[in-house]
């Protein structure tokens, strides 16, 4: 019986979905056609393959439409490795030879000894932001790609994080008054790397991204393994577009459930609803009624989860055990939430000072 004869070069590609080839100018066209009326777009561009790939094809696109916006290019030297500055200006070479505006800021002050990355990320929104409006630029894009979703949605998963972490980066987020977008979250990484190869661009390798120190390198890590048992990055993305699916959905009946139920006065920040109705929905539409009432009245960042769900378990455990004469009081994220006879209200807290000088005042 005859061999099966091997697959050529050119149909393996197609038979793994092209996650090999190169990017052309038509799906440059389609990832950043609904930037075109932007008057200013800025580019976040470490001088990775990924952020590079986001550059030239930003510029690409842009030469394409002869008017489209200005491009602005920002290369964040978070000045903890000694390589980054010469990454900087390799950078800047590159965006001048696309014809796109570059600058280099600088992530001045002493570092944290943890929480690196988060830090470093914090900071790097905040300089991208401030830039941003400088120029009069709303969207700052960023490199993001489909293999980064697939790792982040692994690392929330290995947190236990609710709806919301599980869906994983949004494409489109408003944060610091810019519109965050990330126009590749849906590229392989793969494709990126073939795509500046194919230019000839020598990219940055920046080895944190593989130090086992922190938490992203070591899942990354465990990938390979993971894509034998079906748990790729295309899965793990297509998991998180699911989820966020279900968590807009469920957004929109707690909306309306809220404007039916709830009573909100907006002089006062405060929320009253019956407790019959509250806890007559589902334990889901419960949970976001209560955290939206807290985050609204509270003035301390959003609650958080675990915290909130906690108090949601007490607050039925004292509901269940006389509904009529329930009565429960507790302070969380700077809102006072009190069941008291059949009623559930979420009011501000006094700031902690104030609360602490009156306990100091009682005998």
């Amino acid at each position: 019986m005859p061999g099966r004869k091997r697959a050529s070069p050119a149909r393996t590609k197609a038979l793994n979905g092209g996650e090999e080839a190169p990017l052309g100018l038509a799906e440059a066209k389609r990832l950043f056609s609904e930037f075109r009326t932007a008057p200013v777009v800025v580019l976040a561009v470490s001088g990775g393959p990924d952020s590079l790939a986001l550059m030239l094809l930003a510029a690409r696109w842009r030469d394409a439409y002869k008017q489209g916006p200005r491009l602005v290019a920002v290369t964040v030297d978070h000045a903890l490795r000694p390589e980054s500055a010469i990454e900087a200006r390799a950078v800047k070479k590159v965006a001048r030879a696309l014809n796109v505006e570059h600058h280099t800021l600088r992530w001045h002050g002493a570092k944290p000894a943890t929480g690196v990355p988060s830090a470093a990320r914090a900071a790097r929104y905040t300089l991208l932001a401030r830039l941003a409006r400088t120029h009069g630029a709303v969207h700052v894009l960023t490199g993001h790609t489909r293999d980064d979703q697939a790792e982040t949605v692994l690392m929330r998963m290995s947190r236990g994080s609710g709806l919301a972490g599980l869906a994983g980066m949004a494409r489109l987020v408003r944060r610091d008054g810019m519109v965050l977008a990330r126009p590749l979250l849906d590229v392989p990484k793969s494709r990126l790397l073939a795509t500046v190869r194919k230019a000839g661009l020598a990219f940055a390798d920046d080895p944190t991204n593989r130090d086992p120190n922190f938490t992203r390198p070591r899942l990354r890590a465990l990938m390979p393994a993971l894509a034998r048992e079906g748990c790729d990055a295309r899965n793990l993305a297509r998991l998180g577009r699911r989820i966020a699916r279900a968590n807009a959905a469920l957004d929109t009946v707690a909306a309306v459930a809220e404007r039916a139920l709830v009573a909100f006065d907006r002089n006062t920040l405060r929320s009253d609803v019956d407790g019959t109705q509250f806890f007559a929905a589902p334990e889901e539409i419960r949970l976001r009624l209560l955290l939206r009432a807290i985050d609204r009245a509270g003035h301390e960042g959003p609650a958080e989860l675990g915290k909130a769900e906690a108090l949601l378990t007490a607050l039925e455990t004292a509901w269940l055990a006389d509904f009529e004469q329930a009565r429960l009081k507790q302070t969380l994220a700077g809102a006072v939430i009190a069941l008291v006879s059949a009623r559930l209200c979420v009011a501000p807290a006094p700031p902690r000072r104030a609360r602490a000088a009156r306990a100091e005042s009682k005998p």
